[in-house]
């Protein structure tokens, strides 16, 4: 195995020991671990599409944790009365299923790859199907270790197609629905194409930033399910991301998307008041936001975005000079009083 030497120059009173690390724990030393959030309703499919990546030969080294209250278990033979259970599988592949809280796993997890009992490069956790994804995704940005060794980079759902209209009457599933940065649907192949096209109307209504793939029996594309990007601060709202009006169609749902866009420079500090107040009065209906700013007298973009009341900004790319310059801002609430932001963002706009 290739190794790096790392060494001071000694002092003539000592000499310092020469320190070897391999590539692997360059790697490890360097680079945060990227990590999936997978949620979904119940007997929506999660287990089989973790079964289906533990198992596929894809060359990959994931680790998966699976939680215990999970519909059926990946491997049952594995629970047992230890807080934590790993056990590396024949495609190289960490299953570790859980009985305790998620930080004291990750951090065995991180434990045992430092030490070389395992080796992986990715890590997928699975919610309970009634399980609100917020506070797990919120694990990795208020830790600060944790922060430094792993990466959130997606939160992906199942949906049941064939029951969704049983699922969605609980405000936890339309809320793993808003938090998603990709929506798959299982059991397509159950429901007729006029059932589906409502679905998917219904989700995008919900969720405007989230494309929406199908599922089948567990198998996809895994690009569909890795590097998504999803907290990444950039220009990309999302791969799905619907600027255009949706059907009008009667909303049941709490959850839902509200676009703010102009083309109008906005100043900084009268965004940042409309903000701070935002937060301050809404931050806990705030699932997921994010948006890509035009701001007066600055040539580059703005980009930000949160998790609840959990936020980040920066500068992004210049704006071209034949680019139409356009502030659009995506929010994916619970229950958010609509024209009240959209008339705070228009005096904002207004300058």
């Amino acid at each position: 195995m290739l190794a790096i030497a790392i060494s001071r120059t000694p002092s003539p009173a000592s000499r310092a020991p020469t320190v070897f690390f391999s590539a692997w724990e360059i790697f490890v030393l360097f680079t945060p671990i990227p990590v999936t959030i997978l949620s979904g309703f119940l007997g929506a499919g999660k287990t089989t599409l973790l079964r289906h990546l533990l198992k596929a030969e894809h060359g990959l080294k994931i680790a998966v944790i699976e939680n215990e209250f999970s519909d059926a278990g990946i491997d049952t033979q594995l629970l047992g009365d230890e807080p934590v259970q790993v056990m590396t599988l024949s495609n190289g592949c960490v299953c570790c299923t859980i009985h305790t809280d998620l930080t004291k796993a990750l951090y065995l997890l991180l434990e045992r790859l430092d030490s070389g009992e395992i080796a992986f490069d990715r890590l997928v956790i699975e919610c309970t199907g009634l399980a609100d994804p917020a506070p797990v995704a919120q694990t990795f940005f208020i830790d600060e270790e944790l922060r430094e060794r792993y990466i959130l980079d997606g939160i992906i759902t199942l949906v049941d197609a064939a029951h969704a209209d049983t699922h969605l009457t609980q405000t936890i599933a339309q809320a793993q629905i808003g938090f998603a940065d990709r929506l798959l649907v299982s059991k397509r192949d159950l429901v007729d194409e006029a059932t589906f096209t409502a679905l998917s109307e219904r989700l995008t209504r919900i969720n405007r930033r989230a494309p929406i793939r199908i599922v089948d029996h567990g198998k996809i594309d895994l690009a569909e399910l890795l590097d998504v990007r999803g907290f990444n601060l950039n220009a990309d709202l999302g791969g799905g991301v619907s600027l255009r009006p949706v059907s009008k169609a009667p909303s049941v749902d709490r959850i839902s998307s509200l676009v703010l866009r102009t083309d109008k420079p906005l100043d900084i500090d009268r965004l940042s008041e409309f903000m701070n107040e935002l937060l301050e009065e809404h931050g806990k209906q705030l699932l997921r936001y994010k948006g890509v700013l035009n701001i007066l007298g600055e040539p580059r973009r703005m980009v930000f975005q949160g998790v609840l009341k959990l936020y980040g900004f920066d500068w992004d790319t210049e704006w071209a000079d034949d680019e139409t310059r356009e502030s659009v801002i995506v929010f994916i609430a619970d229950d958010l009083p609509e024209e009240k932001i959209r008339e705070g963002f228009d005096r904002v706009a207004a300058g």
